[in-house]
């Protein structure tokens, strides 16, 4: 995202549970367009909540998985705030080699960013 906006909007990744390792694969085919994910750290909801990130500051989550949005909609339910649901193939455990499984990851990658552009228009970063 901030690839794309740069500093349009503040965004915060978040989980419904805190996975704190960015997955091999996910750092593999993001690096492949120049984004650096191998120091990025996921926390979950309550811990964005006990790090002073106010739910209610936020204008929209987006949520990747069906889990996400139920806790999201769960979360958020007294908040004015927008819970988008992008149904985003999940790639873990699919392909039985390495290639295959990049495969696999570059194509839930490329889910996102078109889901982005779609929902937030081209970006405004140059990407390389």
């Amino acid at each position: 995202m901030k690839r794309m906006y740069g500093q349009r909007a503040y965004v915060q990744s978040a989980g419904v549970k805190n996975d704190m390792e960015i997955d091999g694969f996910s750092v593999a085919v993001c690096q492949e367009l120049g984004i650096e994910l191998s120091r990025h750290r996921s926390r979950s909801f309550e811990e964005m909540q006990e790090w002073g990130d106010d739910l209610s500051q936020f204008d929209l989550i987006v949520a990747l998985s069906p889990a996400s949005q139920r806790t999201a909609l769960e979360l958020t339910r007294f908040y004015h705030l927008e819970v988008e649901y992008w149904p985003i193939l999940d790639p873990t455990g699919l392909g039985e080699t390495r290639e295959a499984k990049l495969s696999a990851y570059r194509q839930a990658r490329d889910q996102i960013r078109d889901r982005m552009a779609a929902r937030f228009g081209p970006p405004t970063e140059e990407e390389t």
